[in-house]
This record gives C-alpha cells, structure tokens and sequence, in this order.
C-alpha cells in the first residue's frame, strides 16, 4: 500500500491529487497491467479521505480507459492507456484495423445514386413545403406505404397506429417519455442493446434483467419474476438479438404476448432486421403474433437501409398514441418532411423490394461464411452464442479473464471487438465480447478471426486476473 501514500496539496482538489497519482503509477509500471487497486473503503482510510472520493476517483480512470470494473471483485488496471502500450496501440495503422464493433452497414452498399432521385423527386414534387414542420405522426403518405411494407411481415395496421420517428433510438426514448414514470418497473433481456438501457434508467425506472436462453428469454424465471414483481413493459428483441443473435421460437414469441395479457404489461418490440430469414426458422416479428394489441412494435431501417437517414416507425397501440405523440412533438416537433418524403418516394418507385433481396443475400452469406469460421478457427477454444442470424456473434472467453483486457489486447494486434460489459446493467461476469459482421468486407472477417484465433493463446496464457468471477445464467 505503500506506493499509494501521497501529500495532499492545498491548491488543487483531493480527488485530482489522487487521481493523477494513480494514473502515474500505471503509466510508470509500477501497477501493473490487470493488477487489482485497493478496495474503495481500504484505501480511502489509507490517505485519509471519505469513500466517496475514491469513488470519484475510480470513475473518472475508469472514463479515461485506465481501469476497468468487474462487479463482485473490484477494479483492475487496463493496458490501453498505458504508456508502453499506447504507442503499441498507436503502431498500429488504423486504416488496416478490422472492425468488429460497428453495428452500421458498409458504405458500399447505400443506394445511394437511387436515393439521390428520390431526394431530387421530393424536392420537386414538393417544394418549399417540404421544409416546414410536418404533422407530428409523419407524412401520410410514407405512412400508408409503411403499412403495404408492414402487411408483407403479417403485421396488420392502418396509418393511424403509425409515428415516424429518427431512428429505433428515439423510438425507445419517446415510448419511455410516454409510458415509463420514475421507479417503474422494466424487464429487459440479458445481456441487451446498451442504448435501451441508459433510457430506462434515464427515466428512473428499475430495471430487471431476464436471463436469454438458446431459444430466446428464459421463460421460466420470467415467470417467477412476474408472480412477485409488476413490470411496465418488457424490452425485447425477438429476432437475431442484439449482441447474442439468438432467436425466439414461434412457442416463446406466443407465449410472451400471453403473459404480457395476463399480467397486464406492455412489450416494446424492436426490430431492426427481421426482414432477412438466415438461419431462422420464424424470422416474423412478434407483433404479427399480438392480437390484444400489447406490443409496441419498432421498426428501424438503420441496418438495411442508411443509418444516417434517421428514419424507423413506432406502431402504437390506440390507448397510448396520444402520450407518445406528444413525447415525440416534446423531442424534436417532427421527423424531417425532406427525410420523409425522400423515403417515401425511394419506397415507392425506386425497387424497395428488389433492394431488400440484394441486403438479403449479401448478409445472408457474410453470416453463413462467418459462423462457419468462428466454429472452426474458435469453436474448441472459445463458447459461441447460438445464433440463428443477424449481424452478431457473443462469444465466451474461458472464466478469469476479461473482456475490456481482451479487447485492449486485441486493439494492438488490429482487431477491434466490443467487450461485453457494454451489454449488461450489472456486471457479474467480464467474460464476453461482441463481433460485428455488418461492416467488414468477407475477406476482412476472416482476417480478423484469423488474426484472433493466432494469438489467443497468448492471450489465455498471459491475462488471467487470478480473481474468483460468478457466473452469468446465460447459455445452456
């Protein structure tokens, strides 16, 4: 404890003090890489401060990429920001990195030169009209084409269910502005998209994670959940979860709605690429399945479409469409008319169906190819995520080791995942990691699983932390 001693000086603040202390000796080596710091109560009485500022403390390395948390065990020091390690990190060229950790389809793929008419033909269709605020659901139009679009996916609606909204994520948050009130209950899937998280808790809620099984949520502790605890909503994604890729069975998707009936709750859907089959067996979304309207049904074109347009739709059921309007109007008035109408009319005249086919088949091989690599190259060293499609792969590291540790040390060797803390509310286990496939070109994903199944040895062999980790219910 020793090396943690230091003289506070009067002009600057404690916690600064001590922060650029610690941060000193990680950057000198004398913490090394993975080494536990001491517990927050621990040293606070070594130096003489309250808990509180080590908490700070710890917080602000944490920010900074220092140090990294495993809850249940304590915080540990990363190699990222390290000294040595940065100009490591830096070596390497990043225009050759592959990227695993963006979600966003491949710029190669946009429409663009298609989309570009569809902008010309709403400007001159439209006119000046078409840069005043729209009504608050969105244009008519695009609303009634949406709903032929909905129709081929067994969902039937009519405009009036319909708000456009800029993107899943404003989705989520003006369904949580409408619905959610400061300590209600919200069931989520485990592990699940961090962006739906940090609403939830945003609005205050208390949020409950359910454990995914190979075959979807683990119907039987959602159950004993709900025998004991009243929750507002639940949020799901049904197909190709995000980060798992698991599916729900036909059986699970009926049942959900039916607990959803009888325990008086809502089901946020969303969906943002059940367009596509891969190797699922019902790729239907489950709103098609909700005939006691109690899904509220998100619809983003993010992933099959441009993610910078900023365009997706919530299907609301007739109780809770005044609420969420008006959460929306108190977002930002409307979703661009220019946007819109482009939409509109891209849908409209422009192949939406024939474009669809071609996203279809390139992800449908990207995905087939990848899961075929990862088994071979990882399958007998790392646990893979049954995945029935999608973009996404969670894979497992062996227990001990983390994934940020991962992750950095992959980072040096120019691959770039994302560590699976992202994806929980409270970290029980540090254990896995994401790979996303929507970016990268098929010869780069097989490079980069490549480059990972070459120095993963090295990885297990040099990383372990040493520390007792619990384990997450997960995969069966």
């Amino acid at each position: 404890m020793d090396k943690y001693k230091l003289k506070f000086e009067n002009d600057n603040s404690k916690y600064i003090q001590i922060y650029n202390h610690i941060k000193q000796l990680i950057v000198q080596g004398q913490i090394k890489e993975h080494e536990k710091l001491p517990p927050i109560r621990k040293l606070a009485d070594y130096i003489s401060v309250n808990n509180a500022t080590i908490v700070k403390v710890y917080e602000l390395l944490e920010k900074e990429g220092y140090v990294y948390k495993i809850i249940g065990s304590g915080t540990f020091v990363s190699s990222l920001n390290i000294k040595n390690k940065e100009q490591e990190v830096n070596a390497v060229n990043h225009q050759h990195m592959i990227h695993f950790e963006s979600g966003n389809p491949s710029k190669d793929m946009f429409p663009l030169e298609n989309f570009k008419s569809a902008i010309n033909m709403a400007l001159e269709k439209d006119g000046a009209s078409i840069f005043e605020y729209d009504e608050g659901k969105g244009s008519e139009e695009l609303r009634d084409e949406l709903c032929t679009y909905l129709k081929k996916k067994k969902i039937n609606t009519n405009k009036e269910n319909i708000q456009i909204i800029s993107g899943a994520q404003q989705g989520i948050d003006i369904v949580c502005k409408g619905l959610i009130n400061y300590s209600d209950v919200v069931f989520v899937e485990e592990p699940t998209y961090n962006g739906a998280l940090e609403v939830f808790k945003s609005r205050g809620a208390k949020v409950i994670p359910i454990p995914m099984l190979d075959d979807g949520i683990d119907i039987g502790i959602l159950k004993l959940k709900l025998e004991k605890i009243k929750p507002k909503l639940i949020y799901v994604m049904p197909n190709f979860q995000n980060p798992t890729g698991i599916s729900y069975t036909k059986y699970k998707k009926k049942k959900l709605i039916e607990l959803s009936e009888k325990y008086d709750f809502y089901i946020l859907e969303d969906d943002f690429i059940s367009d596509f089959t891969f190797d699922s067996e019902d790729n239907l979304p489950l709103k098609s399945y909700d005939m006691k309207n109690r899904v509220i049904y998100i619809k983003s074109f993010s992933k099959i479409l441009m993610p910078g347009l900023r365009i997706g739709i919530v299907d609301i059921p007739k109780e809770l469409q005044k609420k969420i309007l008006w959460a929306k109007y108190s977002s930002d008035i409307s979703t661009p008319a220019l946007i819109q109408k482009s939409m509109y009319y891209y849908m409209k005249y422009y192949n939406w169906e024939e474009y669809l086919k071609s996203i279809d088949k390139l992800y449908t091989k990207k995905y087939k190819q990848t899961k075929a690599l990862l088994e071979e190259s990882l399958g007998d060293k790392l646990k893979i995520s049954k995945s029935q499609g999608g973009l996404n792969f969670f894979l497992e590291l062996p227990r001990g080791y983390s994934s940020q540790a991962f992750y950095n040390f992959m980072i040096q060797k120019g691959v770039c995942i994302t560590p699976g803390t992202y994806f929980f509310d409270n970290i029980m286990d540090d254990r896995f990691f994401r790979i996303n496939i929507a970016n990268e070109k098929i010869e780069d994903i097989e490079k980069g699983i490549t480059i990972i199944k070459n120095n993963l040895e090295e990885f297990i062999t040099s990383y372990k932390n040493g520390e007792p980790i619990r384990s997450n219910k997960i995969f069966y």
